[in-house]
């Protein structure tokens, strides 16, 4: 197997947010009633992966869109959605709690997914919509930077390699490998215990 040159610095920061996603799970029950909690602690981490997010999908769309200018959610998802049909559908999984979401799943209808709306709500109107800081908006964040990580990856190896690169591979280059958060199973060539 390949070992690629591709620095893993988002791939890094995408971990740390997630451990402190899963440090919250001490604090607050990932259960359906407490998902319109908020907190600052969570608008920090909301905040942080909706950030990464939009500079990864840039990237995202310089590979499968290059030369094509883009500068904002709309234009990524204009972008992505051709190029990439089965993102959108993919579905994130936190097994430790039973919960699994699709974050992008707005894209087909071509809107922004409701987390995405309330990271713009907490980061430009923080006063009126703190409370979109919640554990819902938040956990689909998180996941939505995990997929938009292993796409980016997967994206900049198959560049590196000038030949597509499966996904198993690209999260077995992918270490240590998310645990908390998870997508499907074939994605990956050993089973992820979360």
């Amino acid at each position: 197997m390949i070992t690629f040159k591709t620095p893993k610095h988002h791939w890094n920061y995408y971990l740390a947010i997630e451990q402190d996603l899963e440090k919250v799970s001490r604090y607050i029950e990932f259960a359906q009633p407490n998902l319109p909690v908020y907190s600052i602690e969570l608008a920090h981490i909301l905040l942080s992966a909706s950030s990464e997010i939009d500079v990864l999908l840039k990237q995202v769309c310089t590979f499968v869109a290059p030369g094509q200018k883009v500068e904002n959610i709309d234009q990524y998802r204009n972008i992505i959605v051709q190029a990439l049909p089965n993102f959108s559908n993919e579905t994130i999984q936190i097994s430790r709690y039973d919960l699994s979401y699709q974050p992008w799943d707005n894209w087909p209808k071509l809107q922004n997914p409701d987390w995405w709306r309330g990271y713009n709500r907490v980061k430009h109107e923080r006063n009126n919509y703190y409370h979109e800081a919640c554990l819902q908006h938040t956990i689909n964040a998180v996941g939505a930077l995990l997929l938009t990580a292993i796409y980016y990856y997967n994206l900049a190896f198959s560049n590196e390699a000038k030949q597509a690169v499966s996904f198993k591979d690209t999260t077995h280059q992918l270490q240590p490998s998310s645990a908390f958060i998870t997508i499907a199973a074939d994605y990956y060539y050993e089973a992820i215990v979360g």
